[in-house]
């Protein structure tokens, strides 16, 4: 049960300052994350999510030539006006609702040094709030949003909690992977919800603890910021947020836990995995997607 001095997740974080370039040369001029996947662009997955989750202001870490993710969620009075006054009213509403009524401030990352790093330059618009961290190139398509699903568990316990899925194991080196054994403490999400030991970024096969990767969702608490910060930069630089998962994690007095998802995970980070999202998602478009699939069994390959 939430106690009185347990404070309540309002705040994502979601970072959005890489340069993309997996997707070159869409991305010269357009962020990756307005990339549309069917009918939206791939950062609004990531906003619907965060509606659907409860949290009331979105925090960007940007970086240059992003403005167009500025625009996008911001009110536009009179494009709305434009189409109301041409009887356009399920465009107009749709245009309205992109925002879903969230705040949303931006944040500038000079450097593209780490994930890590990222987060923690969220550090003074965060506070000392549990925060979430949405990346915004993965679509996770389940019945109830994964990020409600760790603020639910973050609330209840006080533990913050990061979402992870069976990897197969010849993709378990492009994953963080976790050590983990199952919750001992009596608690509604049984076998889904483990204490995580130990994490380890990219292992080989045959040194992975576990199969199950981090899918890119987490709630944390505000604590997450003195570990970064103290966390040496490795490769290339960069300050990775597992170095700073791994410090919490060991920590017995906060500790983390890894939630297992059991929802669809579409990694739309480079050219396959968003082909392969655009598609899944297109499939169940209650409007078109019934065509879609005759169109698709039809094509001789």
């Amino acid at each position: 049960m939430m106690t009185g001095k347990r404070k309540r997740v309002r705040k994502a974080v979601l970072p959005v300052a890489g340069l993309g370039t997996r997707f070159l040369p869409a991305t010269k001029a357009m962020p990756k994350e307005m990339l549309p996947v069917v009918d939206k662009p791939l950062i609004q997955y990531a906003v619907e999510e965060c509606i659907g989750s409860g949290i009331e202001n979105i925090i960007f870490v940007t970086g240059r030539r992003k403005n167009a993710i500025e625009d996008h969620f911001d009110s536009v009075p009179e494009l709305e006006q434009f189409l109301e006054e041409r009887g356009k009213t399920k465009q107009a509403k749709m245009v309205r609702e992109v925002s879903g009524g969230l705040h949303f401030s931006y944040t500038r990352q000079s450097e593209a040094l780490g994930l890590g790093h990222a987060v923690l330059t969220a550090r003074e618009l965060v506070g000392d709030e549990p925060f979430a961290v949405l990346l915004g190139d993965v679509i996770m398509d389940g019945n109830i949003p994964a990020t409600r699903s760790l603020v639910e568990i973050y609330e209840a316990t006080g533990v913050g909690a990061i979402a992870v899925e069976e990897v197969p194991r010849e993709r378990l080196h492009f994953y963080g992977i976790v050590d983990a054994v199952p919750e001992k403490k009596k608690n509604r999400w049984g076998e889904r919800l483990l204490r995580i030991k130990d994490l380890v970024e990219k292992p080989e096969p045959e040194k992975a603890p576990s199969n199950l990767g981090v899918t890119g969702r987490y709630v944390l608490p505000p604590e997450i910021f003195d570990y970064l910060e103290k966390t040496e930069p490795g490769a290339g630089g960069e300050i990775q947020l597992t170095d700073g998962l791994r410090k919490l994690a060991g920590n017995k007095q906060q500790g983390l836990y890894a939630w297992v998802y059991d929802g669809k995970t579409h990694d739309a980070g480079d050219k396959l995995g968003f082909l392969k999202a655009t598609v899944e998602i297109a499939l169940k478009n209650s409007e078109f997607g019934a065509e879609f699939r005759i169109y698709l069994q039809g094509l001789k390959l």
